[in-house]
This record gives C-alpha cells, sequence and structure tokens, in this order.
C-alpha cells in the first residue's frame, strides 16, 4: 500500500539534497550544460520548480498545466535566472507542494496529470520524488544513479516496468537485478530476453538515462523502449 505521507517526507529529504548540492554551484555552472540535450541546468531547475507547483494543480483538482506550450514557456523563462533565485524558487514551490500534501482529502481519489494520464492522488508525493531525484542526477554534478536508494529505485523500476509492460513493440522481458525480477514488455509465455544488472543500471536504461551497455542480455538484443 503506498503510504503518501511516507513519500512527502522523502521528497522533502530529497529536495533537501538536491538544494545543498545545487547551492556548491555558482551562475557559470547554471548556464551550462545538463545532461538533458537542450538543456542547461537552469532549465532542469525551472523544471523542477514549476513540476511542484504543476502538482499542487493536480491535487487541487486543476489542469497540471495550463498547455504544452505554457509549460515550456515558463521553462525557458526560468532557466536563466540566477542561482539564488534557483534555490529561491525551488524553496517555496517545495514549501507549497508540502503544504498541499498536508490538507485532508481523500488520497484514494483519481487524479488527472498529462495527456489524460489519470492516477490515484496518493501516487502523486512518489511522482514528485521521482522528478526530483532524477533531474538532480540530470544536473551532471557528482549525483548519480547509483546514489539512490534502495527503495526508490526499486519502486522507480516497478513503475517503468508497468509502464512499458503488455506494449508489443518491446520484447517480453525478464529483468532481475540478481535478487528481484521484473517482467515489461509483450506478454508471451515465456520472456524473449533477460536482461541483469545492477539496480543503477537496469533503471538508467528504464529511465532513459543510460544506454544499457553493461547491463547483461541473453536471448536476444536488448530491447528497444518507447521514450517516456
Amino acid at each position: 500500500m503506498i503510504d503518501h505521507a511516507r513519500d512527502l517526507a522523502s521528497v522533502r529529504d530529497a529536495t533537501d539534497r538536491l538544494l545543498t548540492a545545487a547551492a556548491a554551484l555558482d551562475n557559470a555552472a547554471v548556464a551550462e550544460s545538463s545532461r538533458l540535450p537542450g538543456w542547461s541546468r537552469g532549465h532542469v531547475l525551472a523544471h523542477i520548480a514549476r513540476n511542484a507547483d504543476a502538482l499542487v494543480n493536480v491535487l487541487e483538482g486543476r489542469p497540471m498545466y495550463a498547455s504544452a506550450v505554457a509549460r515550456d514557456a515558463d521553462i525557458e523563462q526560468g532557466a536563466p535566472r540566477s542561482l539564488d533565485v534557483q534555490l529561491a524558487d525551488l524553496r517555496d514551490s517545495e514549501a507549497r507542494f508540502q503544504a498541499t500534501g498536508a490538507v485532508p482529502a481523500d488520497w484514494s481519489r483519481t487524479v488527472e496529470l498529462r495527456n489524460g494520464v489519470t492516477d490515484t492522488a496518493a501516487r502523486v508525493p512518489f511522482r514528485r520524488w521521482v522528478e526530483i531525484e532524477l533531474h538532480h542526477v540530470d544536473l551532471g554534478i557528482g549525483y548519480e544513479l547509483d546514489d539512490l536508494s534502495a527503495e526508490f529505485s526499486q519502486r522507480e523500476i516497478d513503475f517503468l516496468a508497468a509502464r512499458f509492460a503488455g506494449q508489443p513493440e518491446v520484447a517480453s522481458t525478464r529483468l532481475s537485478d540478481g535478487t528481484r525480477a521484473w517482467s515489461t514488455g509483450r506478454r508471451t509465455a515465456e520472456p524473449e530476453v533477460t536482461v541483469t544488472g545492477s539496480q543503477g543500471e537496469l533503471l538508467g536504461w528504464l529511465a532513459g538515462r543510460r544506454d544499457g551497455s553493461r547491463l547483461t542480455v541473453t536471448g536476444g538484443a536488448l530491447p528497444t523502449l518507447p521514450p517516456l
């Protein structure tokens, strides 16, 4: 069972780690390229802040973003800001998200995210946790996929494996980190491919952050995953 209150605490801790790490940068470093194509570190930081506000909208029953164009414009507008402004925005947006999460509510209700995607309200804090952790890695400032907690990595692998499950263009795949196993891709009686590696490598491949070259693949080629 999802514990939204515990996930809210994890969001708070992950945000504190991100703020501490980002505070060691300077304005020139914020303007440098991140690991995401076409985005500077400033783009990433602006996106993380606006995502917090977007998820407040979700929890309060409003559209996540006014439009895709408005979402992109907000990120572009926020990207060139100085480090101190970026950090203040991150703190303030996190405070708004935490305040919304503290309001008594029916956490079993269905909420709508982008592009018609729906989920239970109780999963929204975990979705926010994912945004913070993966984009912290995307900043390229010393925080790596292998630094993520085992709990987070397992849950995100659970989520991504389920997301790709049943997709006919993805080979039926068994994933394993040596202790746990997941299934994804098209449904067949037996997996067509087995992919084995550390949690960091599995998560990196599923999340589009690593190319899978450090994974061990048997039964065929490493499947090509659709974009997230």
